[in-house]
């Protein structure tokens, strides 16, 4: 091509973004202990690591080479994946409990075909990494929200099973207490029994007055 396409810096950019993505989603893939989780990312990640060749790919097509941009976003992802939080924790932290399944509202990736210069292969490149990066974003919320409604429903049978233990804790303190009186009870009535004995044996042993 004579002259720079204008979309140049736009196939970089999502070139770098995407093969970072797959770097640290591989690496979550490889740590977490839930197989649905893995799944997930794995599936993204294929997608991302795709993307990212692809598009360093068109670029080289069209005449240019990939240019490398300093980054320290990925250092700090690769830090959150590799961290004791909790896959729940890590999506969150990544961004990915944001956001909605709404179709009708605006994304970033709408503005993407604003420039009418943009050519036919790429076009169809770009409309196949915006549905497949739409549907990403669709398995990841689903994803979250999964983790969610476990960690909701846990919490709810954890606070369940303390509200269990304050009763069980409440009655056997009322039983104890209830236990304490009737032993009081019980030696009151020893005690009085005792007193009639000795007021019986009193009794008998008295002579008795002669006339």
């Amino acid at each position: 091509m004579s002259d720079k396409p204008s979309y140049l810096g736009l196939l970089n950019a999502v070139s770098l973004a995407e093969s970072d993505a797959y770097c640290y989603l591989t690496e979550w893939a490889s740590l977490t202990k839930d197989p649905d989780v893995r799944r997930v990312l794995l599936t993204v990640a294929a997608r991302e690591g795709e993307h990212g060749m692809t598009f360093a790919k068109r670029i080289n097509e069209l005449g240019y080479e990939l240019l490398q941009r300093p980054n320290d976003n990925l250092e700090k992802k690769l830090a959150i994946v590799r961290s004791d939080c909790s896959d729940l924790e890590k999506l969150e932290a990544l961004g990915y409990g944001r956001g909605s399944d709404a179709e009708d509202k605006p994304d970033l990736f709408d503005d993407f075909f604003r420039d009418h210069s943009i050519d036919v292969r790429t076009g169809e490149m770009l409309g196949r990494y915006i549905a497949e990066e739409r549907d990403t974003g669709r398995l990841l919320r689903a994803c979250y929200q999964c983790l969610r409604d476990a960690a909701d429903a846990e919490a709810d049978a954890n606070g369940a099973s303390r509200q269990e233990s304050k009763a069980a804790k409440a009655t056997a303190r009322r039983l104890t207490a209830i236990e304490a009186k009737v032993d009081q009870l019980c030696a009151a009535i020893e005690d009085l029994g005792k007193i009639v004995r000795s007021e019986t044996v009193a009794s008998c042993s008295l002579t008795p007055m002669t006339p």
